[in-house]
């Protein structure tokens, strides 16, 4: 949609917030730190990519047109990232994807091989109906270090900085949020739990309001709901419940690791073939998964810029000359969170073929 935006006077903008950490031991970089600064900075321009692909179909019903366009954007723009990727994470089987698809080599070439996990649209059915929260997301660790798995679900319990140690997925319900809500230092009826909204979820649904905690429903962005329990103080939200994507929840753990908050998880079966897919890949059945078997690397990058505007991230908006973004740039090594303000250029994208002249700005 259009407003009226301030940006800079020549050329394309970029306003940085950032909340460090504090600065990285020595020895924690095991991913060149000559190159952690120009991933970063990559990471940012490949999520940016995918949400101005994506950004003009928004409320148009085509959730199709808009994941394609959005991966080839995210394509395209990884193809120039200095790094050795192999996708882990991404739109499916080689069989079933044309691109971004499992075991995908990306990038160009370079050191640092990584391991690659990419939504180009978490929420497509949010953009095709214009509908708040949609995101575009990548994150990079050292090659081998995620966790993967053809098992669709995972039940996960996240939490933010403050609730760290405390969790238990294991443990019912009411016994957790009783732990959350004396870390947060809050009577348990003032936390606020985020659960997807699916039938799958109505016990747990029940049985947060048995105890009296606020509820937050969400009917896609499983990404976005995770990073915003993580990031409590900022989101007003204390915990995540509930089932949702395994792919999601790997994206999630990778960003939940560098920002200091905690995670688990465990494989969510819906028939015993799911469970015996699981068998057959070497996985525990009924483990309960830590940020450490989600993702082990040491040196995480995580990117992700706004489609449509929601509680995480603000959309894409357009002004005569401008397209602004909202991102979030995540490092593990030094704990940094970067939320990046962005003003492109219309031409310059149209030049791109990130905005067809054919396609009008909504």
């Amino acid at each position: 949609m259009r407003s009226s935006l301030r940006h800079p006077l020549l050329g394309s903008g970029r306003r940085c917030r950032e909340i460090c950490g504090g600065p990285p031991k020595p020895d924690t970089y095991l991913i060149e730190p000559r190159t952690n600064r120009n991933l970063a900075l990559e990471l940012l321009r490949v999520t940016e990519a995918g949400a101005l692909a994506a950004a003009p179909l928004q409320g148009r019903g085509n959730k199709l047109a808009a994941d394609q366009r959005a991966v080839e954007a995210i394509r395209n723009a990884m193809a120039a990232v200095d790094m050795k990727g192999t996708v882990v994470i991404g739109e499916g089987e080689k069989d079933e994807a044309p691109m971004l698809y499992f075991g995908e080599q990306i990038g160009n070439g370079l050191e640092p091989e990584v391991d690659v996990a990419v939504d180009p649209i978490e929420g497509t059915s949010l953009t095709a109906s214009g509908l708040p929260g949609a995101i575009s997301v990548v994150a990079l660790a050292e090659r081998g270090s995620m966790f993967t798995t053809h098992v669709h679900y995972m039940q996960k319990l996240v939490v933010g900085r403050r609730a760290r140690g405390v969790i238990d997925l294991e443990m019912p319900v009411a016994w957790n949020l009783r732990r959350i809500a004396k870390a947060e230092g809050l009577p348990v009826q003032e936390l606020t739990v985020v659960v997807l909204e699916r039938d799958r979820n109505q016990q747990v649904v029940a049985q947060i309001r048995d105890v009296g905690a606020r509820i937050k429903l969400i009917t896609a962005g499983d990404v976005a709901g995770a990073l915003e329990a993580a990031l409590e103080t900022r989101s007003g939200i204390h915990c995540m419940m509930g089932s949702g994507g395994a792919t999601e929840g790997v994206l999630a753990a990778c960003a939940i690791k560098t920002i200091g908050g905690d995670m688990q998880a465990k494989l969510f079966f819906r028939d015993e073939n799911e469970r015996q897919v699981a068998i057959k890949e070497g996985h525990e059945p009924n483990k309960v998964l830590h940020l450490d078997d989600l993702c082990s690397g040491k040196d995480i990058f995580f990117a992700a810029t706004g489609i449509t505007s929601g509680e995480l991230l603000k959309g894409v908006r357009y002004e005569d000359v401008y397209a602004y973004t909202q991102s979030m740039v995540l490092r593990s090594a030094s704990g940094t969170m970067r939320i990046v303000d962005a003003y492109h250029p219309i031409d310059k994208l149209r030049a791109k073929g990130l905005l067809p002249e054919q396609v009008a700005i909504p």
